[in-house]
């Protein structure tokens, strides 16, 4: 018989996340427009990936991550071609993510209220993340790559965050059971 081991740091983070009761009103105020979004059969269709069993915005999510890291990428080379690419990266994930984010708004409506916190801050990041890609791009085409290359790199760290706790959101788990198992 094997001793229970305890739950992990990021375990207790997302329970703790899932637990807190100070994201409600962000919930509260988010709701209206998810559950707009999930009201027309076809579009909940959609979304939900009836016809292909995967979630709309599980497939979207490659647009804007795929964009940003082959930026952060070709920002490793220093000639111009690259310079000129990982700019139209950086600009085609910020356009890809306004999709992205209307599915993952939508998908969230069906979640319960301690994956709905979590959603909260995966929400949260996600907007940090474009907000420092739109910051990263208006320096590159200003000519400051060497800022732009910067600011993809933090945006590259807030899409780390965001992409665990999207995970964790896709896999219906809640940590904060997981947490009292091993209490």
């Amino acid at each position: 018989m094997h001793a229970a081991t305890s739950p992990g740091r990021y375990t207790r983070l997302l329970g703790n996340l899932e637990d807190a009761t100070s994201l409600d009103a962000a919930v509260d105020a988010a709701e209206p427009l998810a559950s707009r979004l999930m009201s027309q059969p076809r579009i909940r269709s959609l979304i939900r990936g009836d016809t292909t069993g995967i979630p709309l915005h599980t497939i979207l999510t490659d647009g804007p991550f795929g964009a940003w890291w082959s930026a952060v990428f070709l920002d490793l080379f220093d000639d111009d071609a690259s310079r000129r690419s990982s700019q139209r990266l950086v600009a085609l994930g910020v356009v890809a993510a306004v999709p992205t984010a209307l599915s993952g708004w939508a998908t969230w409506s069906g979640k319960d209220r301690p994956l709905k916190r979590v959603g909260i801050v995966h929400a949260g990041a996600n907007a940090a993340a474009t907000a420092v890609y739109i910051a990263s791009w208006r320096a590159r085409s200003r000519g400051n790559h060497r800022l732009g290359v910067r600011l993809a790199r933090a945006g590259a760290v807030l899409l780390l965050v965001s992409g665990f706790l999207g995970g964790h959101l896709s896999s219906g788990r809640h940590a904060s059971g997981q947490r009292a198992l091993h209490g």
